[in-house]
């Protein structure tokens, strides 16, 4: 059945929202769109790398992994997509998905329409503006990820993507930089940061030891934020969430 789920879309409008201005006329538009609610089982694929797609799938709830996948099948999670976030927004002008989703959880997601996306970015300059931008954060932080798995170590990958979701979680109103959900497993872990489950659980052994963070029962209480940011190497500019930018037709 395809129908409008406001609830659902609204972490999305808060999200466009911390990075772009949204009037309320636009806000509305967004939270209109109609769309068809899908339960996905953990550890299931529901978008297939290469796959030609008409909808993009919104979060609501659950856990999803963004992948690639090498000939042999091995795969590398690229992004973590928390409720709020569309996983596959660049589909909506590119729908020959350039990877696959999986969730990592029993996930519930939302499946709106290119067309219906479409139709409102083409109505509302302020929602395409804000949907661009969406889709800029989107690889501002992918060519993070790239940088975390090539060029830093084991304890510093894991602790630079536990700042990452933290900081992502508390912005999404889903906990705090202190203790935040991460239903993910070692597994899934390892896939994010080029590690084995092993090497996972022995790194985070070592945040644990460190009282610096502690991983259990698919949550995560930080003992230590700066430790962690420092062990990380993180700086959270990368994820542009310094406020909502000028409107384009403001600066032009």
């Amino acid at each position: 059945m395809v129908f409008s789920h406001a609830p659902a879309l609204q972490p999305f409008v808060n999200r466009l929202a911390s990075r772009s201005l949204l009037t309320d006329e636009e806000a509305s538009a967004v939270l209109s769109l109609k769309g068809q609610v899908r339960q996905v089982a953990a550890h299931s694929d529901f978008v297939r790398q290469g796959e030609h797609v008409d909808h993009a799938c919104l979060v609501v709830d659950g856990l999803v992994g963004r992948f690639g996948q090498s000939g042999e099948g091995a795969r590398q999670i690229t992004c973590l997509h928390i409720p709020g976030d569309m996983a596959d927004l660049p589909s909506v002008v590119s729908p020959k998905s350039a990877w696959g989703l999986m969730a990592l959880t029993n996930t519930t997601i939302l499946r709106l329409p290119h067309a219906e996306v479409r139709r409102v970015a083409a109505k509302h300059a302020g929602v395409a503006e804000a949907l661009w931008r969406d889709c800029v954060a989107d690889g501002s932080i992918f060519s993070e990820w790239v940088v975390n798995v090539g060029r830093r170590d084991a304890l510093a990958r894991l602790a630079h993507l536990l700042c990452e979701m933290a900081i992502r979680c508390e912005r999404a109103g889903q906990g705090d930089r202190h203790a935040f959900a991460l239903p993910a497993t070692q597994a899934d872990l390892g896939d994010a940061t080029g590690l084995t489950s092993v090497h996972v659980n022995r790194t985070l052994k070592e945040l644990r030891e460190r009282s610096v963070a502690t991983m259990r029962s698919r949550q995560v209480i930080v003992e230590d934020w700066d430790q962690l940011v420092s062990i990380g190497d993180f700086d959270e500019g990368f994820m542009l969430l310094d406020g909502p930018s000028p409107r384009f037709s403001e600066v032009a």
